[in-house]
């Protein structure tokens, strides 16, 4: 839940900045929380921010089943294209009512023929507890997909070093100058509090660069 919350005020922050200072970033670096369908598609699709976080997938199988990412999409068509070449639609007859299909879980449901299934090779390895395969296709699958091919490059892994530098500042705030909570109330009191926090880390790095260590490991004095 708390992850939630912190990707919802993620979110804010980014709308507040571009409104108060006309910024917006050029990429976002995080972890998996950050990886969510919906939070992917309004980073893609709404602010153009390129998502340098691994995507949040449960799709995949760990045993010998086939996996959603063997089936391939066909974009025109609308539809999951099976191994064999067999499709799984959204619909496999008209409406008079046009229907999104979206369920509450912002996906919508594919699902092959179950005569095609019943006669097909691959079927105790695709669905062999049902009688057809079903795929649940996110509304946000093409943002995936973007964060998927940045995950492929070499941007991506130097992203992934860049994050561990500024996430083990984070660390030695919390647990060395013990700045896990914040103790004066208002925004100018945290603003204060964590200022002289960070003038403390930064007098500690500039002591570490401007007198250097012993044999021993430990600093010299002047």
């Amino acid at each position: 839940m708390w992850r939630t919350a912190e990707v919802n005020a993620t979110r804010i922050m980014i709308e507040r900045v571009e409104q108060r200072f006309e910024l917006s970033p050029a990429r976002l670096i995080g972890d998996m929380a950050y990886g969510a369908a919906d939070f992917l598609g309004w980073m893609v699709n709404e602010r153009a921010i390129e998502p340098h976080v691994p995507v949040w997938d449960r799709t995949q199988r760990n045993d010998d089943t086939l996996s959603s990412s063997a089936f391939e999409w066909d974009e025109q068509a609308d539809e999951c294209r099976c191994p064999q070449g067999q499709p799984l639609r959204g619909e496999w007859r008209a409406c008079k009512r046009p229907r999104t299909h979206i369920t509450q879980a912002n996906t919508v449901i594919y699902r092959a023929s179950q005569a095609a299934c019943g006669r097909c090779p691959l079927t105790a390895r695709c669905c062999p507890n049902r009688p057809g395969r079903k795929i649940a296709r996110s509304i946000h699958e093409s943002a995936r997909d973007v964060a998927r091919d940045i995950a492929k490059t070499d941007a991506y892994q130097q992203s992934r070093q860049d994050r561990k530098k500024v996430e083990m500042l984070f660390a030695h705030l919390k647990r060395i100058l013990k700045l896990g909570r914040l103790r004066r109330r208002g925004l100018s009191g945290a603003r204060d509090e964590f200022l002289l926090a960070a003038a403390a880390q930064n007098l500690r790095h500039m002591a570490k660069w401007l007198v250097p260590p012993t044999e021993n490991g430990a600093m010299s004095t002047a």
